[in-house]
C-alpha cells in the first residue's frame, strides 16, 4: 500500500496536519514514539478549549478524535529511516517495518537542552519554564526569575514583569550594555550577579555562590534545542540556525527543501506553544492535500 501522507510525529502539530488531510478522505499514516516535548508538564495555557488541561489529556483527546476517521492508521513507533525515490518516501520504523506514502510530513519536534544547573531538570514543566505565555499567569504576581544562558534572556526579563517582580540571573552568561540596562531599570527588573549553584525547597529556592538564598514563584530560562530526527539528514533537508537552536526551512507551503516533504510544528517554527502548533500542523496539512491534486 502507498499512502497518501505519512506525518511521522503525533504530538499536537502532527496530529493537526493529519486531521486536515483525513478530513478530505486522504490515507494517512501517523508514526508516533509518544515522546511529546511538553510531556513534563501538569497542566497545558493559552490554547482555545483546553486551557488549564493536562498535556496527556488534549494529546489523547486529540488522538481519539483523529482516529475516529477510517482512512487514518496510527503506528507507535520510532521513525528510523528515509529513502525518496520518484514521487514515493519511504519511511523505515523502530519495529522493523517500512511504509511508502505520496508525502511526508515531519512533525517530529525538538528536544530542549536545559542549563546544567543541580535541581533545575527535575522542576522542568513545574516551576521552571521557557514561554511566559503558557505558565507566566500561573506564579500569580509572585516573584520570578529569568535564567541567563545566553544575551537572549534579555527578552524574557523584560517581558515577565507584566506577570511578576523579576529579577534577571546573569550566571555569567553575558553583561548587558548601558542600553540594555536602562531599559531593564524602566521595567523593574532586578540584576543578579552572583553564580547560581542549585535549585531545590518545595517553594523554588535559588541558591547562589555565596550561600545566599532567593525564594521564587517559578523561573524562566531559554534551552537550547536539538533536532534529532534522523530522517531529517538521510533526506538531506536544509536547516537554518535560529537564536537558540537550529530548524527546517520551508516554504510558504510549509515544505521543505526536498520536493514532497513537508515540515511543522517545533521542527520548522522557532516558538515552543500549544496552539503555535496546532495552526501550524493545519496550515501544513492542507498545504500537503493541494500538493496532492496541483502538481
Amino acid at each position: 500500500m502507498i499512502y497518501d501522507v505519512i506525518v511521522v510525529g503525533g504530538s499536537y502539530a502532527g496530529v493537526s496536519a493529519a486531521m486536515q488531510l483525513a478530513r478530505a478522505r486522504r490515507s494517512v499514516l501517523v508514526i508516533d514514539a509518544g515522546q511529546r516535548r511538553n510531556r513534563f508538564a501538569a497542566t497545558s495555557h493559552g490554547f482555545l478549549g483546553q486551557d488549564g488541561n493536562s498535556p496527556d489529556a488534549i494529546a489523547d483527546q486529540a488522538r481519539r478524535q483523529l482516529l475516529a476517521y477510517p482512512s487514518v492508521t496510527w503506528r507507535g513507533a520510532s521513525a528510523v529511516a528515509a529513502e525518496k525515490q520518484a514521487d514515493v518516501i519511504s519511511i523505515a520504523t523502530s519495529d522493523g517495518l517500512t511504509f511508502n506514502a505520496r508525502r511526508l510530513i515531519l512533525a517530529s519536534g525538538v528536544t530542549d537542552e536545559l542549563p546544567d544547573i543541580p535541581g533545575l531538570a527535575e522542576r522542568w514543566g513545574r516551576q521552571v519554564f521557557h514561554c511566559p505565555y503558557c505558565h507566566g499567569y500561573e506564579v500569580g504576581k509572585g516573584n520570578i526569575g529569568v535564567l541567563a544562558s545566553s544575551p537572549l534572556a534579555i527578552h524574557q526579563a523584560l517581558m515577565l514583569p507584566d506577570w511578576g517582580p523579576t529579577t534577571l540571573f546573569l550566571n555569567g552568561a553575558f553583561q548587558p550594555d548601558a542600553e540594555q540596562s536602562e531599559k531593564l531599570a524602566q521595567r523593574g527588573v532586578s540584576l543578579e550577579q552572583e553564580q547560581v549553584v542549585s535549585i531545590g525547597g518545595e517553594r523554588l529556592e535559588v541558591t547562589l555562590a555565596s550561600g545566599r538564598v532567593i525564594t521564587l514563584a517559578g523561573l524562566f530560562v531559554q534551552p537550547r534545542t536539538h533536532l534529532n530526527n534522523p530522517l531529517i539528514k538521510q533526506l538531506g533537508l536544509a536547516v537554518e540556525s535560529g537564536p537558540l537552536g537550529n530548524f527546517l526551512t520551508v516554504d510558504q507551503m510549509r515544505e521543505t527543501s526536498v520536493a514532497g516533504v513537508f515540515a511543522c510544528g517545533d521542527a520548522a517554527v522557532a516558538a515552543g506553544n500549544v496552539a503555535i502548533a496546532v495552526g501550524d500542523g493545519a496550515r501544513t496539512g492542507g498545504a500537503a492535500h493541494q500538493s496532492l491534486i496541483f502538481r
